[in-house]
């Protein structure tokens, strides 16, 4: 049987390998009949061939041309995530410890690396931060504060009350003397029995809520260190974080006149990560810097130039976008130096100078005639300001004044629209029989502390932050006419101090438009300073990237970083969805 098998399957190889062999020799001779043996009449049929051949390539050039021509009808370029976002900022960075941010370079750090307690929204208005509710009781005297559940540090450690507890206490202390105590000033704060955090000011505060908008930093980092020296701990050069970003790494660059701070993307940040997967912030020592740093492509964006100064970026991939912002600009009288101490003079030079012109200088900006803004809240009547009558205005600082030379001390910063601003308010001045002298500063701290502090100016031309919500306190209370007050003009008024408390201490909007409807009256009467217009942020950024949405209502311009988790550098393309 195993025989039988044996050779049937031999009988079978061998008839396989004779017919293989055959289709072989078949196969040859066929290639060689039709195929080989025809490449003699190629030459007859050549033409043939060519417009076939270009048939092909016609069509297969079709096919792609048509690819490209209609891409965009079925895939789009979309932002992704990843990439460095740079931006440029003016001014030294003492600490990034953000309890001593005063510097612009060290308010955008802080804005990126710490959240609030309260912050601005995307409406403008006051809002949660940390916070998961804010909570007013006893008409305003008393805040509850319970913070969001799940909030971590940019090294894991949970943020809890006792940092809360812990930041207030080193904002409260005279020794570390930080940018935010003014913010809780008499201002008693302590755990509830209940877990909360419960603010007990001194008297009511209706907008008390705005105050809350302070960082808070980490316990467990900052435990051990001395409050006296608290900006020199090791903190200030490498912390931990609880914002969109944390610190990464400093480079020097130029020979250490600019620098670079390297942040990265935080994974426990309360609002979610971010898309940028890094921020850098490079900081100069002027605008000059940062227009040669945007045209040169060293940096993607920047806030610091407005007015003419943006002009001096010519790189054609830039947008320039402008956004109004909650601060005025103003011409400030120093109510307490001897040259415009009288309330008349100040009067006159109102009436006499040319408020148009002087406003014409600030391109593109909204006139504001008073200390708030209509946006900020309803008011039922405005007092009425006197128009321009330079005969009068003149005549009347000639009896004011008699014969002599009155000279005035004209101050403000070299930023945006100020200087040309304060030129033309000189030649207004001029012309009423002053002889002027205009000096510009750089906005730093030394003009803080030699100008500001010690308001060493008869006229200061100005712009200042109104807020949120309208609280003018600050600005016009007699208590705040100090060094450290923001009190500019020195205006002292008792009726007035006992409004603006009023003001701030009631719940009731109705009441509070009152109070700052007669609050103007005052102010329109006793001239303690000017409107002049509206500034805007320009910010200026590579088309290539996504920045601040145009639906973001700035407060300041810290706050086009509100909606940072969308912001993005990196594109994709992606096929559109039927």
């Amino acid at each position: 049987m195993g025989n039988s098998i044996k050779k049937s399957g031999q009988k079978f190889v061998r008839k396989f390998s004779r017919a293989s062999l055959k289709a072989s020799a078949e196969g040859k001779e066929h290639i060689k009949e039709n195929l080989i043996g025809r490449f003699s009449h190629i030459e007859n049929v050549r033409l043939l061939i060519l417009e076939w051949a270009l048939l092909a390539f016609a069509l297969i050039m079709l096919a792609i041309t048509q690819s490209i021509w209609f891409k965009d009808s079925y895939s789009e370029d979309v932002f992704s995530k990843g990439g460095t976002y740079t931006e440029a900022t003016i001014g030294d960075v003492n600490s990034l410890n953000p309890l001593f941010a005063t510097t612009n370079s060290e308010k955008v750090l802080s804005r990126l690396m710490f959240a609030t307690l309260a912050t601005i929204d995307y409406s403008g208005h006051p809002g949660i931060g940390l916070a998961a509710s804010i909570m007013p009781s006893e008409g305003g005297r008393v805040w509850t504060v319970r913070l969001k559940e799940g909030l971590k540090w940019s090294d894991g450690q949970p943020i809890t009350n006792e940092d809360v507890l812990f930041t207030t206490e080193l904002i409260k202390s005279p020794v570390v003397n930080s940018v935010y105590d003014a913010s809780l000033a008499n201002i008693k704060v302590a755990e509830g029995e209940d877990g909360e955090i419960v603010f007990t000011l001194p008297s009511v505060y209706a907008d008390f809520i705005s105050a809350l908008n302070i960082p808070i930093v980490p316990k467990h980092e900052l435990d051990d260190a001395d409050p006296k020296t608290l900006i020199e701990d090791s903190f200030s050069n490498a912390p931990v974080t609880s914002g969109a970003f944390s610190f990464n790494a400093l480079q020097s660059v130029a020979g250490g006149s600019e620098k670079v701070y390297y942040l990265s993307a935080n994974p426990y940040y309360y609002k979610g990560r971010t898309l940028l997967d890094s921020f850098a912030v490079h900081t100069y020592k002027d605008k000059d810097a940062v227009a040669g740093a945007l045209n040169s492509g060293a940096v993607t964006a920047t806030a610091e130039l407005s007015g003419p100064d943006a002009e001096k970026v010519t790189a054609g991939q830039f947008i320039k976008k402008n956004s109004s912002i909650n601060s005025g600009a103003y011409i400030f009288f120093n109510t307490t130096s001897e040259q415009v101490k009288n309330r008349d003079l100040r009067a006159a030079i109102r009436q006499g100078i040319n408020l148009e012109k002087i406003r014409a200088a600030a391109l593109d900006t909204t006139a504001l005639n008073y200390p708030l803004l209509s946006s900020q809240i309803d008011l039922s009547s405005y007092p009425e300001i006197p128009g321009q009558d330079y005969e009068a205005a003149k005549a009347k600082i000639a009896e004011l004044l008699g014969d002599g030379v009155h000279g005035l001390e004209v101050a403000t910063i070299n930023t945006g629209y100020l200087p040309a601003v304060a030129d033309v308010l000189a030649e207004e001045l001029r012309a009423l029989g002053f002889e002027v002298n205009v000096s510009k500063y750089e906005e730093n701290q030394e003009f803080i502390n030699n100008i500001i502090s010690k308001r060493s100016y008869n006229i200061l031309v100005y712009d200042i932050e109104l807020g949120a919500d309208p609280d003018l306190l600050p600005y016009y209370h007699s208590s705040q006419a100090t060094a450290s007050g923001l009190n500019l003009s020195n205006y002292r008024n008792a009726l007035v101090d006992d409004l603006l408390l009023g003001a701030r201490d009631t719940l009731d909007d109705a009441l509070r438009a009152k109070k700052y409807e007669t609050f103007l009256q005052y102010w329109v009467n006793d001239v303690p300073a000017i409107g002049l217009y509206q500034p805007n942020l320009t910010y200026i950024y590579n088309r290539n990237v996504r920045t601040f949405g145009n639906d973001v209502r700035l407060v300041t311009a810290l706050d086009r970083f509100t909606d940072i988790t969308d912001w993005a550098a990196e594109k994709e393309t992606k096929n559109k969805t039927p």
